[in-house]
């Protein structure tokens, strides 16, 4: 149980990590290449917008309770 809820700390605390030094990751749709492939030819992909990265799941979950505490504390 111990060893359980030390891996997932380390998992959590990884994860963290990467979003402080790597904030965006590829978009997953479009794998990174910024276009999607169609039936007729290729298409930007609407995700993206064609930049190929999105901003990662934790760094918005940060940005967005940074903002909270901001608003919170004027």
């Amino acid at each position: 149980m111990l060893t359980a809820s030390v891996l997932i700390l380390a998992t959590l605390a990884g994860y963290a990590l990467l979003c402080a030094v790597k904030p965006f990751g590829p978009c997953r749709k479009c794998r990174g290449s910024g276009i999607r492939e169609v039936r007729k030819g290729f298409k930007m992909c609407r995700r993206c917008h064609g930049q190929c990265y999105r901003l990662r799941v934790g760094r918005r979950l940060l940005n967005t309770s940074r903002e909270i505490h901001r608003t919170g504390s004027r």
